[in-house]
């Protein structure tokens, strides 16, 4: 097995939407706000090469949506899809599987892209599946008044209409579950229904990829919980199970959205599960 750092690209998102309930004072220590109030954010997706198999986690954006739309989250950097897999040999059509955390439009955007004339949309992994559960998949398609600007239809009914979706089966009365992509899952409801946190056994380490459970360093207290979380109370009891279970085993959390931290380590403190160690990827991988 091998596995790559995919840079989908970075934006920037309201610190205090970053951050919820908690003070600006505290969270611009570890995430600094520009003069609007806006953080840095990454889209660090991650490819899993394991035999004839190509998994990509998570998309990113994308590029189809308007110049108007972009101008809410004030894109900076070259990152691309395209450029991270052409920098380790690979093409989108190389992928055999496509790994949706969540369908949110800055996880599962890059999925889907304009066909030739512009006319319609088609996906932009032409010989891949694409991984969801059915449950998240009837939350993003008949979305809440809360989520509905972050499930949009362009992103997500393409895969569908493609015939190459599959869904994850639903553990009963369990959080864990191991998958036929040859990871484990975590279940989270916090965030948004059945959001899926990857769990890859990789050279005697566990890499977590940690998708909107811990978007940042700065997340790591446990009230410090984004206020885009549908039911932040859940995410509060959530995250205190995976971070106390992250420390005990010594895992590695993949950060997506840490646009200037790839990978951590955490360990128990006096107040709590705190920040261990910091590594780039390719120091691990």
């Amino acid at each position: 097995m091998k596995l790559y750092p995919i840079n989908a690209g970075n934006f920037k998102l309201d610190g205090g939407a970053m951050f919820g309930v908690i003070p600006k004072p505290l969270w611009n220590k570890t995430n600094p706000a520009d003069g609007n109030n806006m953080i840095d954010i990454a889209a660090r997706c991650l490819l899993i090469e394991n035999g004839n198999r190509l998994i990509l986690i998570d998309t990113g954006m994308g590029n189809k949506q308007s110049d108007k739309f972009f101008g809410y989250y004030y894109l900076w950097g070259n990152d691309t899809i395209d450029n991270s897999l052409k920098k380790y040999g690979f093409h989108q059509d190389d992928i055999t599987d496509v790994f949706l955390t969540h369908l949110h439009f800055d996880h599962c955007g890059g999925s889907v892209e304009w066909n030739k004339d512009r006319t319609g949309y088609e996906t932009a992994f032409k010989n891949a599946h694409f991984w969801s559960n059915q449950e998240h998949w009837n939350w993003a398609t008949k979305p809440n008044n809360r989520e509905k600007a972050s499930f949009l239809k362009e992103n997500i009914l393409p895969m569908e209409e493609s015939g190459r979706l599959k869904f994850i089966s639903i553990p009963n009365g369990n959080t864990l579950k191991e998958s036929e992509l040859g990871f484990s899952i975590f279940f989270a409801n916090g965030h948004t229904d059945k959001q899926m946190i990857p769990m890859i056994n990789y050279k005697e380490k566990t890499i977590c990829f940690m998708a909107d459970l811990l978007p940042t360093v700065g997340h790591l207290p446990i009230p410090f919980i984004m206020g885009y979380d549908t039911r932040p109370l859940l995410t509060l009891d959530e995250k205190k199970k995976f971070l106390n279970l992250a420390a005990d085993n010594n895992f590695y959390l993949f950060l997506e959205h840490d646009a200037h931290n790839e990978i951590i380590t955490v360990q128990h403190t006096e107040k709590g599960v705190r920040l261990k160690e910091i590594y780039r990827c390719n120091e691990l991988f």
